[in-house]
């Protein structure tokens, strides 16, 4: 037999094309457009079919006939059993415009083409969007009981199928496939569509929320999904048989679900939490439209709205479809298919593989650059505190992933080290000594900065100090604050506002602020350090809010108790478990990298939500802590080069340091 089919380089259509050459002797011819010839050979191999089996037909489908020339015409005119024509767009986002001159006029000059060669049977592959939003359930007898397909999409199918009813002089069939997803056998998927746009919110569930943990589904209207294996198949199975003339045929699941046992099946595939309880869709019909127009009206619900549904992937329009009302009828479909052995695969049986092969293949986080040196490759990254500890840790990975590594401090000697260091290891450093703490020093340093290197990418404020000694034993040094609020908070402030307005004429930056697990925990003893941390905290809050419009992001880091030169003076730390600065860099890198708004560890995260939820049982918590635990040698008034005390501590507090790794004490 000989075919002739359209869309036989789409999903489908390359795998119908496949089929048809396993019975020997069919020879396809196939459209395709002139610029994509390039593509023939491939598609010849993976059809594993010689050229005089498989025949390119160059042709458009927005032309009259196609584009096909008479003489062409006349070569295959008589010669077509049968013709396919699968070439539509499958786009819920695609213009107006576009489908209906491809899905619309498109068929027509199909259908013009089938006509002038004389094929002996057309075969229309339409799809259930054909029946808009019918309500109720919707046979394989009925087409013009469609309703609700204003849509572009369901309204273009709908009327290029009309065309094939009304105007095709030549016997037909149409079927309308249900939502089209992978190879039940293999997952193979060549897009994202359907139940695949929900892949990415269970993916986050599935990383924040253990798995036995019982979750909240969204109960909608029914979807109903099939395997292109199972379209192929019974394509080719019911195509080819007699008495099919004029007739419709569901290629749908014929159990069917609603959308909450979707997304809870493929939850399962996922090993996300399980959806125990679930929320049903309908319920927002309820809230008047007047008043959704009304929140949508308003700039800061539509941006809230668009930055989650583009942050999941999920196409504007999809949530219109959670309530899908139609259910399809396919007892037309089942007989046909009676005796063939082609049946359409329980969902449960396959989803494992549509999800592992998305999560392999087709997860958008797959094709962006998540390295450190696609991110900051070439890039001026600025670390104020880069001679030593944290600050020198993230320089070195940073100017090893191909970063302009900028990094000052106050010690010329350290950062002279630090450059001959990074020199042995094959790269450099650029250095300035500074105190940002001083006004002048600063400002000088920043305009350096910007006449040398134009401003910077990147901002890591890393400088800083801290100061370990109880308010009672504080009365009398009062410059203790002052002296940590000027590095810890004006300092940083200084420097960044500096390069801000560089940063907004570019429209991208950003900055990395290093505060500490202590403004989380409100940990004793810290009061200077923690306030001063606590402030420039709150100061990135109300700068993110300003700056989000305009490219420039911001990452506070709540960082756990890092072994550095900083903590070197209390004597306790030397047994306690903390953070290197090769791991402190690490999280430094993933601000760059990811650009969340914070980064903390659990402990901290729980030390807030106790404060915040309760705030009595907080106080004698730390209040306990910080009885547990003596002064240091420093805070007592010990001066250098004094021997530092020994301090005992109790089991308690030895068993409390263990479990809370990363605390201030």
């Amino acid at each position: 037999m000989q075919y002739f089919v359209t869309g036989a380089t789409g999903f489908i259509g390359k795998r119908l094309v496949k089929a048809l050459l396993a019975n020997k002797g069919s020879v396809v011819y196939f459209l395709i457009r002139k610029e994509s010839e390039d593509k023939v050979r491939a598609l010849r191999e993976f059809w594993g079919a010689s050229a005089a089996r498989v025949i390119p037909v160059f042709g458009d489908l927005t032309s009259k006939k196609l584009g096909i020339s008479a003489t062409e015409i006349k070569q295959i005119k008589g010669q077509i059993d049968h013709f396919y024509h699968l070439a539509a767009i499958y786009d819920l986002g695609a213009d107006e415009a576009t489908q209906i001159a491809i899905n619309i006029e498109g068929t027509r000059n199909t259908v013009e083409l089938a006509r002038a060669i004389d094929a002996g049977h057309f075969h229309h592959v339409s799809s259930i969007a054909a029946a808009g939003l019918y309500e109720g359930v919707f046979r394989e007898d009925m087409f013009d009981e469609a309703e609700n397909y204003e849509h572009p999409y369901f309204m273009t199918k709908h009327e290029s199928e009309k065309i094939v009813r009304t105007e095709c002089k030549l016997p037909w069939s149409v079927y309308r496939p249900a939502m089209v997803v992978g190879d039940s056998s293999t997952g193979e998927m060549d897009k994202i569509d359907g139940p695949y746009y929900f892949f990415k919110l269970i993916q986050r569930m599935r990383q924040l929320l253990p798995p036995w943990l019982p979750s909240i589904g969204l109960e909608g209207g029914r979807i109903n999904i099939v395997p292109v294996d199972f379209v192929v198949a019974a394509l080719i199975a019911i195509s080819h048989q007699k008495d099919i003339t004029h007739k419709c045929y569901h290629l749908v699941d014929p159990v069917g679900y609603r959308v909450g046992d979707v997304l809870d099946i493929f939850s399962k595939a996922a090993h996300a939490p399980k959806m125990n309880l679930f929320v049903n869709a309908a319920l927002l019909g309820f809230i008047p439209r007047s008043v959704t127009k009304g929140l949508m009206a308003l700039a800061p619900v539509r941006r809230v709205r668009n930055a989650i549904m583009n942050d999941l992937g999920l196409p504007q329009d999809m949530l219109t479809f959670v309530n899908y009302p139609t259910r399809f009828d396919c007892r037309d479909t089942l007989a046909a298919l009676k005796g063939t052995g082609v049946a359409c695969p329980n969902l449960n049986d396959y989803a494992w593989r549509l999800w592992d092969y998305w999560e392999r293949h087709l997860d958008p986080d797959l094709h962006i650059d998540r390295s450190l040196r696609g991110t900051v490759g070439g890039k001026v990254v600025l670390i104020t505190g880069g001679s030593s500890g944290i600050g020198l840790a993230a320089a070195h990975k940073f100017a090893e992933a191909g970063a302009i590594t900028v990094i000052c401090g106050r010690d010329q000697n350290k950062l002279d080290d630090a450059c001959a260091e990074a020199k042995t290891r094959g790269y450099g450093f650029i250095a300035y000594a500074v105190d940002i703490a001083e006004q002048q020093a600063c400002d000088a340093f920043v305009q350096q900065v910007l006449a040398q290197h134009g401003g910077v990418d990147f901002l890591i404020n890393n400088a800083g100090r801290s100061i370990r000694r109880a308010i009672e034993s504080s009365y009398d040094r009062f410059h203790d604050y002052e002296r940590t609020m000027q590095l810890n908070y004006f300092g940083c402030l200084r420097v960044t506002t500096g390069f801000l307005p560089g940063m907004v004429t570019k429209r991208k930056g950003h900055v990395v602020n290093i505060s500490s697990i202590g403004v989380l925990t409100n940990a004793p003893r810290f009061s200077a350090y923690v306030a001063s941390k606590a402030a420039l905290d709150a100061w990135t809050r109300c700068a993110s809010s300003e700056f989000a419009d305009q490219g420039i992001s911001f990452t506070t880091i709540n960082m756990p108790l890092v072994r550095t030169p900083m903590i070197a003076p209390t004597g306790l730390y030397n047994n306690v478990p903390t953070l290197s600065p090769e791991e402190a860099a690490d999280m430094i890198a993933q601000a760059c990298i990811f650009k969340p708004v914070r980064i903390a560890t659990r402990l901290g995260i729980t030390g807030q939500i106790l404060h915040a939820a309760l705030p009595r049982v907080a106080q004698i918590v730390m209040n306990t802590t910080f009885r547990m635990f003596p002064d240091s040698s420093a805070a007592k008034g010990a001066k250098t080069g004094d021997k530092p005390a020994k301090s005992q501590l109790s089991p308690e507090a030895v068993a409390m340091q263990q479990m809370m790794r990363g605390i201030h004490f």
